[in-house]
């Protein structure tokens, strides 16, 4: 059916939506009817030979069919065939015919309306032909750059001239929104359509342009990676059938390079042995195993810092101000590394070299945490010197030291020269941690590498085996540290100055930890000094009951604790902003306590006396308890005591005997027992009887913990004394000395740590030996020496008259 056969409009047409697909006249196109309102309406248009009005619906309301959700204007045209699909919906193949609007509503099911057609306005016919071939113009262009616009399409427009179909065909051609191209649909003035068409076809073109721009940029790079790639590959074949590797000759010659430059520094056996290497390298096949080998050789040369050294100055002021800075008490250590660095300014300033003016190589030897380590960094800071950490602690290699040689896998040079590396420096501080705990196994002793490495007279030609050359290690200063000398082979002891830096004084570890110990925490765990304070009876409790430990890395571990519930109490309540630790709400922060301190009894008793003994963790007042049994003269021991131990114990009570057989222990008739004959006679049995007579039994409490050594001669000698005679000792009296079977009190060791011990018990004296007193009094804290008399005896004659009371 043609327009043309009706005869009037407006006209009362059956309306057809389409959501998805925009219709424009002229153009045949399929609709899809799902609705039986629909396929009913078309039904009938089609049999009775009439027009059917096509509307789309507007954004917002698609799947609506009513008269409200559809656009006014639509398309007027004709059905062309009627085509029943499988899934129940009917295709109807519709020829637009012209451009019609709906005027109102003529019925509600099936949708009916009365359309009227849309006239198109008059125009200009020479502007419309430059419109046109404007678009054409653009059409062509846009054609060129999107593939998806069909030619035959672009030849219908390039041959047609009317142009309303030229807008329809260009229209339903473009991507357009459903709002926009409803915009240029209902345009009745047709050089404001094609103007409007030419813009957005203009801003496709650009969009395209800058599309294409960027995928060529993208595509010529990757083209150009994967053109790169090929021709490296293709160069290595080539170079690999010619035997030419340019890689390979730039890094040799930049290794050449590297030796000449630092040829003024190295000695001339280092230098040819590298020359050679070198060249050995040169004249190898690349990808053989021995050239893998010498190149990782070469890199490990190159990496040590020959003639690089520290810039920082010498000054003995400043290193004894760093000392003092970092550290409380350690007079001695730290005046001896005065002196040891006070020889080597003096040196400078007189112009002797480093191998005129030989040095001692330091050894710092105590129990752990009193600052050994923590001295050598001090050394290390006021050197300006790098520092170098090498942990001795169960090495039993010695390649691990001297380096491995590089026949064998995995080669590398020894721990030494990699801490040269890692310094960058050939006058680092070298810190040799743990010296006395190198192991001795089937794979060598590394002490015999330590004796050349710490001997001023041979370290400046340190060999190690895997650069197979000599080095210079004079101007490195080690510092040894180690806990045990006993473990410290006596050749490799005999190489180094030991300074003893012994455990901490009650007063000392309260001095630290005021001064260092808590400013540093408060830093670690984030708390202003206004918001943790603890008391000095606190703190003296926190040391003296909560750690028992030479050093004081304990007790900073302690007062971590107590700064770490401090931070949680803060966060959990926003009321507290101080938190202060007091002798009495310690145990809630820190816990009951951990040690029991030993105290010395009430009151003086007979057979009980106080000893002094030495221990990892610094000195104890240690009981000795002796009991007498009647028996037949034997003596018992128990109390985990060693051999030594026991020993001195047999001597003191032979030397006890023998001072009462020669009567200079007065035992009183009533302490003999009597038989039934003596007590009919009236006979008083002589006083050598008293130990015949009974069995002793000498115990040393806490009898768990496992006790050695000589120095308890004395207090054993005196504890059997006291039990035989029945004279009670003084009970803020201790003692410490060795004895021999001739009554003389020989020297012991720990003397320190010992009367630091007796001083907590609550002593007032003290018997030591006369050459203890003689040579060691200078070492003892000033706050002992105030509040404990010290004797000294010679004789266990002198230790008994000032022992046993009346």
């Amino acid at each position: 059916m043609q327009l043309s056969d009706y005869d009037k409009f407006p006209a009362v047409l059956p309306v057809v939506v389409e959501d998805e697909l925009f219709f424009y006249p002229f153009m045949i196109s399929p609709i899809f009817l799902g609705s039986q309102a629909d396929i009913d309406a078309a039904t009938k248009a089609m049999e009775e030979n009439s027009l059917l009005f096509v509307a789309t619906t507007r954004p917002g309301h698609e799947g609506e069919r009513s008269y409200d959700a559809i656009y006014p204007t639509g398309v007027v045209g004709s059905i062309m065939r009627k085509v029943h699909m499988p899934d129940g919906r009917v295709k109807i193949l519709f020829q637009g015919l012209a451009r019609g609007r709906a005027v109102e509503q003529a019925g509600e099911s099936p949708l009916m309306a009365k359309i009227e057609i849309v006239e198109n306005d008059s125009y200009n016919q020479l502007k419309i032909d430059a419109l046109l071939n404007m678009l054409r113009e653009k059409i062509q262009q846009l054609s060129q750059l999107n593939s998806s616009i069909p030619a035959d399409l672009v030849k219908t427009i390039e041959e047609n001239d009317e142009p309303h179909r030229i807008a329809d065909l260009v229209s339903s051609m473009l991507p357009l929104k459903k709002e926009k191209a409803y915009e240029l649909y209902t345009m009745e003035n047709i050089e404001q359509r094609l103007l409007g068409i030419i813009d957005i076809i203009v801003g496709q073109i650009e969009a395209l342009k800058v599309q294409r721009e960027i995928s060529s940029k993208v595509h010529n790079k990757i083209e150009q990676t994967n053109k790169e790639y090929f021709l490296k590959e293709q160069l290595k074949e080539i170079q690999k059938e010619l035997g030419v590797d340019t890689q390979r000759e730039e890094e040799i010659a930049a290794f050449r390079e590297k030796l000449e430059e630092l040829k003024p520094t190295l000695e001339e056996d280092a230098y040819q042995e590298i020359k050679k290497q070198l060249d050995r390298l040169a004249r190898m096949h690349p990808d053989s195993a021995d050239a893998i080998v010498l190149q990782n050789y070469l890199e490990w040369v190159f990496e040590i810092p020959f003639g690089q050294f520290s810039k920082g100055n010498l000054d003995v002021k400043k290193v004894a101000e760093e000392l003092d800075k970092d550290h409380y008490s350690l007079e001695k250590p730290k005046e001896r590394i005065v002196e040891y660095f006070s020889v080597k300014e003096l040196a400078q300033l007189r112009g002797k070299k480093e191998t005129e003016s030989k040095g001692v190589i330091l050894c710092f030897a105590g129990p752990p945490g009193v600052g050994k380590t923590s001295l050598a960094n001090s050394i290390a800071k006021a050197l300006d010197r790098p520092l170098v950490r090498i942990a001795l602690g169960g090495l039993e290699d010695v390649n691990e030291l001297r380096g491995h040689r590089r026949t064998y896998v995995g080669a590398m040079p020894g721990r030494i020269v990699q801490g040269l590396i890692e310094a960058k420096s050939m006058d680092p501080v070298m810190v040799l941690d743990e010296i006395d705990k190198v192991g001795r196994t089937h794979r060598g002793d590394p002490t015999s590498a330590l004796l050349e490495i710490l001997d001023p007279e041979q370290n400046t030609h340190y060999r190690d085996y895997y650069l197979n050359f000599h080095l210079d290690l004079s101007r490195v200063v080690f510092i040894a540290t180690a806990n045990d000398l006993g473990y410290i082979p006596a050749p490799l002891r005999d190489r180094m100055e030991i300074i003893i830096v012994n455990s901490y004084t009650p007063e000392e570890k309260f001095e630290i930890a005021r001064r260092y110990l808590i400013p540093q925490e408060l830093k670690k765990h984030a708390l202003r000094r206004d918001e943790f304070s603890i008391s000095k009876k606190a703190l003296r409790l926190l040391i003296d009951e909560y750690t028992r430990e030479p050093g004081v890395r304990n007790l900073r571990r302690k007062i971590a604790a107590l700064m770490r519930k401090t931070a949680r109490m803060i966060l959990e309540d926003p009321k507290i902003d101080h938190v202060r630790i007091t002798a009495k709400n310690l145990p809630k922060f820190a816990g009951k306590k951990v040690f029991e301190f030993s105290v010395i009894e009430e009151e003086p008793q007979v057979g009980v006396v106080n000893g002094l003994a030495w221990t990892s963790v610094g000195g104890d007042v240690l009981t000795v308890e002796a009991i007498k049994i009647r028996g037949k003269g034997m003596m018992q021991l128990t109390g985990s005591l060693g051999d030594v131990m026991k020993e001195s114990a047999r001597i003191a009570h032979s030397v006890v005997k023998i001072l009462i057989d020669e009567g200079k222990i007065k035992i009183p008739t009533r302490s003999i027992p009597r038989t039934a004959k003596e007590r009919e006679e009236r006979l008083h049995p002589d006083a050598s009887e008293v130990y015949k007579r009974y069995d002793l039994h000498l115990h040393v409490p806490e009898g768990a913990t496992p006790k050695d050594g000589p120095s308890a001669g004395i207090t054993m000698a005196t504890a059997i004394a006291s039990i035989y005679s029945d004279r009670p000792v003084d009970n803020k009296l201790a003692m410490t000395g060795e004895l021999t079977l001739t009554g003389k009190v020989l020297p012991i060791g720990g003397l320190k740590e010992k009367l630091i011990a007796a001083y907590k018990a609550g002593v007032t004296r003290a018997l030591i030996p006369k050459k203890n007193y003689e040579r060691d009094l200078g070492d003892l804290p000033k706050e002992v020496l105030d509040h404990v008399k010290i004797q000294p005896v010679e004789r266990i004659e002198e230790v008994l008259e000032a022992a046993l009371l009346d």
